[in-house]
């Protein structure tokens, strides 16, 4: 059976590290402010729900999804490739190519970090465009941006998408100062929460 918001539904699957934190808030923003509906493992907390299960589920509840390859290079001696990713891409393309309708018309976005990275570490993506957002989260937003409008329907400039999300941060920060947070709780603050929170400044600001 197909989810209900399956149209508006994206699946994001990125590195989960500190240092990809400000991207991966900057993507789900930017996708809460054209009215999509952001879906990522880390939404909901359930250390008794098998990893697998979960991705699989949500890929099959989403039309759209944003795979980001940046950590599938070693960056020191002795680190491992991390495989997750693009194992999770595999899965999203081979439900586009073989589940049928509706999942035949997922839409898929490919981020790296640096330009033509995947053609070294993903070979068989050759011919197949992928976005670089050179570790920054402005370009990873201009990048979303793009893509969405790419799609058709609400138009929305990436200057525009930045500037709410500066908008944002300011009143998110605040609210949660005033709630007795410190900046460390703050900066570690829960990713299906930080939606809520998003969608809830939505709802009051625009």
């Amino acid at each position: 059976m197909v989810s209900p918001d399956f149209d508006k539904s994206v699946f994001i699957n990125c590195p989960l590290d500190v240092k990809y934190e400000p991207l991966l808030q900057a993507i789900l923003f930017c996708l809460i402010r054209f009215e999509f509906k952001p879906r990522i493992s880390t939404e909901r907390i359930n250390s008794s729900e098998p990893r697998l299960e979960k991705i699989i589920g949500l890929i099959h509840e989403c039309k759209y999804s944003i795979h980001d390859l940046s950590r599938c290079r070693c960056s020191k001696p002795g680190e491992y490739y991390r495989m997750n990713m693009p194992f999770e891409l595999g899965l999203d393309f081979g439900c586009k190519n073989f589940g049928g309708s509706p999942f035949d018309q997922k839409e898929i976005l490919v981020l790296e970090e640096k330009k033509y990275q995947k053609q070294i570490s993903l070979s068989d993506l050759a011919g197949y465009d992928a976005e670089a957002h050179d570790g920054d989260y402005v370009k990873a937003t201009r990048k979303v941006c793009n893509w969405i409008n790419s799609l058709g329907g609400n138009r929305i400039g990436p200057s525009k998408v930045l500037g709410n999300y500066s908008d944002f941060r300011a009143w998110h920060y605040d609210k949660l100062w005033r709630d007795g947070f410190s900046t460390a709780e703050i900066a570690d603050y829960p990713t299906g929460k930080l939606i809520d929170a998003m969608t809830e400044w939505m709802c009051l600001e625009l």
